[in-house]
């Protein structure tokens, strides 16, 4: 029969939401561009390509759960999604590598200016308190390894279809990454120095702060798939919305422990503690 399927891909029909998204994107940045520069409008842009790039999500990913309950998600589309989460947590993966990258270049090889301005120590010498690694970091760290085992939980509840343990595992790990948070927000209301003084300060907050970002949006992704699950759309054998939500935690909590043993402990070592 002409037109008929005989294969296991699935092919999209034309959407407007890739060319809404790139044109949001844009707007965003753009806005973000004009706001560091204290231009007029860059906040009201700014703001607008995101309300764009929200909707586009909302939008787009929402076609994305219509497909797999239309049956499009064959295991073969399946799998390459898989690919395609797997080459998304990787570029995560290099974006830290960069942050870290910076830390370690700033406290082992910095240049001659560097080392006038830091005054030859690490921490630098305007530095005069730092965070106590074993204080709050160390709290949030097991907060993390717990949150991680409670998400593990109801990936097992899911797969052997155990529909209250599911929502129980999600609702204790949302509420982890919750305190999670709210801890490092008090953390930082708290810390004994300021950001963009010098190296440290810039690298610490900025590897710390985008962490935190992302411990943000895997919160909001674990509240998407529990909505989802108390409409019960997810199946023991078809649910790569939760599992590409559960990768993208596990790989949170592994960044936090590098970021907890590199710039808490390692990179506070011999610095007058908070």
């Amino acid at each position: 029969m002409a037109g008929a399927k005989n294969h296991d891909y699935h092919i999209l029909p034309p959407d407007v939401w890739p060319f809404v998204g790139a044109m949001s994107a844009l707007t965003m940045t753009s806005g973000g561009v004009l706001f560091m520069h204290q231009l007029p409008g860059g906040v009201g842009i700014m703001l607008a390509g995101l309300a764009g790039v929200a909707l586009t999500m909302f939008s787009w990913w929402g076609k994305v759960i219509k497909e797999a309950h239309e049956g499009h998600h064959t295991p073969v589309v399946q799998l390459h999604q898989r690919y395609g989460m797997i080459l998304f947590i990787a570029s995560e993966v290099m974006f830290f590598v960069g942050w870290f990258w910076a830390f370690f270049d700033f406290s082992l090889f910095p240049s001659k200016i560097a080392v006038e301005m830091i005054g030859g120590q690490w921490p630098p010498k305007a530095i005069k308190e730092v965070m106590n690694a074993f204080d709050l970091p160390l709290l949030n760290t097991l907060i993390l390894l717990c949150s991680g085992t409670t998400l593990t939980w109801a990936h097992h509840a899911l797969i052997h279809d155990n529909r209250t343990d599911l929502k129980r595992g999600l609702w204790a790990t949302i509420l982890l990454g919750m305190l999670f948070t709210s801890i490092q927000a008090y953390e930082y209301s708290h810390a004994p120095f300021p950001f963009g003084v010098n190296t440290y300060g810039s690298a610490f907050y900025m590897a710390t702060g985008f962490h935190g970002f992302h411990v943000i949006v895997g919160t909001i992704f674990l509240i998407v798939c529990l909505i989802r699950a108390y409409g019960n759309e997810f199946t023991p054998r078809q649910h790569f919305g939760f599992e590409a939500a559960a990768w993208y935690w596990h790989f949170v909590d592994v960044v936090w422990l590098f970021l907890f043993i590199a710039i808490y402990v390692w990179g506070n070592w011999g610095a007058v503690v908070e």
